[in-house]
């Protein structure tokens, strides 16, 4: 994502979404107590430390609320926050402030906290190989945001969705039989309708590693819920000939123990899945009418 997301249709519609569904009829309580005509200036200020995300939706938020407004970072998307930072600035109408203010919080929080957890696992992995990346488990129509964040933290993307890759999972393989069937018929769709995408199988145990190997066209094995023991086992049992990916059961206790059996990737569906906001907040510090 770049500094043209106001362009993204994706960010529009989201942006749109959440102030119809914020706003409403109109937010009777800045239109009683504040006047039209009146001006304000604001900080966007972090209450804890992380890594910020999101600036530039919330940049977007004002931006559909008020051309007028102007709304500016302090600094870039992805850097370390520290408690009493301020992160962005804004100055405009007051009313056009306060309409905008929760829903360019819930964008910043979110995705700040995302890419905070995110960095806290991928610094707990440093000096292996291994990359730190997320999944489908995201909220519905927020995925282009949850994403990008895991990217901001460090992080990196697994499929967005359906069609960008083959993963054949445990109920594609009890409705194919086996494994080698289910192979089979993702290489021969590819062949003859599919795109040119990579394939990966997901295995329960070490005689699934074995039939995986075996299969043509696969180029990455998920080790799903492996204990450390058999992880090991079944990563010298690749022996890189393809990519191999750890899941399920991982926290930041345990990640650094499975980036050293040499996997190549560890995914981590709490990246996105089990969200704490982190706690930023807008407040005003002059008015003028």
């Amino acid at each position: 994502m770049t500094s043209d997301v106001m362009t993204d249709s994706r960010i529009g519609r989201l942006v749109e979404l959440a102030l119809m569904e914020d706003i409403g009829l109109g937010d009777i309580t800045t239109d009683a107590i504040v006047p039209e005509s009146q001006l304000a200036k604001g900080e966007f200020l972090c209450k804890e430390a992380g890594v910020v995300a999101g600036l530039e939706v919330a940049g977007v938020v004002f931006r559909y609320c008020d051309h007028s407004i102007t709304f500016a970072p302090t600094i870039p998307d992805g850097s370390a926050i520290q408690v009493g930072q301020v992160i962005a600035k804004v100055d405009g109408d007051a009313r056009s402030l306060l309409r905008g203010e929760r829903t360019a919080l819930n964008f910043l929080q979110r995705m700040s906290g995302i890419a905070s957890l995110t960095r806290r696992y991928v610094n707990a992995v440093a000096g292996t190989k291994v990359r730190i990346t997320d999944t489908r488990k995201t909220v519905p129509g927020l995925r282009v945001l949850d994403k990008w964040a895991v990217r901001l933290g460090g992080g990196t993307n697994h499929r967005f969705g359906l069609d960008d890759m083959v993963l054949i999972k445990d109920n594609h393989i009890v409705a194919a039989g086996s494994i080698s069937n289910a192979v089979e018929r993702c290489v021969s769709y590819l062949r003859s309708y599919g795109p040119d995408v990579a394939l990966e199988v997901e295995t329960k145990c070490l005689d699934e590693v074995r039939e995986a190997l075996q299969c043509e066209g696969v180029k990455r094995i998920m080790l799903d819920n492996f204990a450390a023991v058999e992880m090991k086992k079944a990563v010298d049992l690749i022996g890189h000939r393809v990519e191999v990916e750890a899941s399920g059961g991982i926290t930041l206790e345990n990640v650094r123990s499975v980036a050293e059996t040499g996997v190549d990737f560890i995914s981590i569906g709490a990246l996105t899945h089990s969200v704490k906001a982190l706690d930023i907040s807008l407040e005003f510090i002059h008015t003028l009418l």
